[in-house]
């Protein structure tokens, strides 16, 4: 499966009921919104999506990636690296390759919640 970019019309765009709306939180310091900030443009990026997708999975090497996605091997190698400085992976060494996981499962959940956001019918 190949990458492709590309998303329709936002104004045409139907939410869907399912679940309830979120109340408002509390208000979070700067520094706190500048983290999430960093983190959500570390994920914004249609490869990392894809990457944050497959490591949902299951842990996966950068070969394996390459073959699920698509995309060439230093172009998963660099997004790795900015989403392991993230902190939404890390790797660890087996042998000769290096084995990549979701530092946790609720960091996907963004991810996914946007795919499924994008691909509601409307």
């Amino acid at each position: 499966m190949s990458i492709t970019a590309g998303a329709g019309p936002a104004e045409e765009h139907v939410h869907s009921t399912e679940r309830p709306p979120v109340e408002p939180g509390p208000v979070r310091t700067p520094r706190t919104l500048a983290a999430a900030g960093d983190l959500l443009r570390a994920l914004a990026a249609p490869v990392r999506i894809a990457i944050v997708l497959q490591l949902l999975e299951s842990a996966r090497c950068v070969h394996d990636l390459v073959d699920a996605l698509g995309v060439a091997q230093p172009l998963i190698s660099q997004h790795l690296r900015v989403l392991k400085a993230a902190g939404v992976v890390h790797g660890e060494r087996h042998g000769r390759e290096v084995l990549y996981s979701l530092v946790d499962d609720h960091l996907a959940h963004i991810v996914v919640d946007a795919v499924a956001h994008v691909e509601e019918p409307g």
